[in-house]
């Protein structure tokens, strides 16, 4: 039997509502997996703040922007050509986020799990 695996992202309008005994439900209903850890736990935004953190020190501050149009467009190139490819983290062992992400589509192909790819904007 093949499992089709489907990452969901949701952003809540209230950080409570991750926490409600109805949203875990549906979750669990759902078969879905939420991506916290126990209320009020800290490291739900460790990675995220860290990601923002290196983005403002290794790019943000180095550059100016004459509008916020530029701004976007510097930011998604240096995620999508550099933070994303190219970047190692150590968080994920020394790799890129590119090639730890290969290689977990590998290995859930080896356990005949049915993966999304997703390819690189830029």
């Amino acid at each position: 039997m093949r499992h089709l695996l489907i990452e969901v992202l949701r952003r809540p309008i209230e950080s409570a509502q991750y926490t409600s005994l109805a949203f875990g439900r549906t979750l669990r209903e759902s078969e879905l997996v939420a991506s916290m850890g126990s209320r009020g736990d800290a490291y739900d935004n460790a990675a995220c703040e860290s990601c923002i953190s290196t983005l403002k020190v290794e790019w943000i501050k180095r550059h100016r922007y004459r509008s916020r149009d530029e701004a976007r467009l510097s930011i998604f190139r240096y995620i999508e050509t550099f933070y994303n490819p190219r970047r190692r983290h150590s968080s994920l062992g020394g790799i890129s986020p590119d090639e730890y992400e290969k290689r977990f589509q590998k290995s859930q192909r080896k356990k005949g799990i049915d993966t999304i790819e997703t390819t690189r904007a830029a």
